[in-house]
């Protein structure tokens, strides 16, 4: 990582029998941890373009497959390597139900969870946060 990296990504969400699931990707390298879809930003590409191209590179899902909630954003930054990153994710959600997730390389599984199981899951205090910010946002806006 250098210094001031930068990801996007999307977390998305939906509803299925009235309840609210999350998408969790496993990543296929390192310590195979589980987050929403997200990558780095590419020279010359905006956060929410890089959020959008990720999504799609990650998990099959295209703009016109969500409800993009862009007033629901939360930036993250952390440690890796010692090395300062930024990470920004905005709520959407997936309207296309019967469109299945098709993973790239960087994945080796997936699952759509209810909060507490996604929390429990991600493991990160950083993204339980965020995965909390943004079930509560889907609450308060009766999303």
């Amino acid at each position: 990582m250098t210094p001031g990296q930068r990801a996007c990504g999307f977390v998305i969400f939906r509803r299925l029998c009235g309840d609210i699931e999350y998408l969790l990707m496993q990543t296929s390298y390192r310590d195979h941890h589980w987050t929403p879809p997200k990558g780095h930003v590419d020279p010359g590409e905006n956060d929410m373009q890089t959020a959008l191209r990720e999504t799609e590179e990650e998990s099959g899902y295209l703009k016109e497959d969500l409800i993009i909630y862009d007033g629901a954003r939360r930036e993250m930054i952390y440690k890796v390597k010692n090395k300062p990153k930024t990470v920004i994710y905005w709520l959407a959600e997936l309207i296309n139900k019967s469109k299945q997730v098709k993973m790239s390389k960087e994945h080796q599984d997936f699952k759509w969870l209810p909060i507490d199981e996604a929390c429990h899951l991600t493991g990160f205090t950083e993204m339980q946060d965020a995965l909390k910010y943004f079930h509560k946002y889907i609450a308060e806006n009766n999303l």
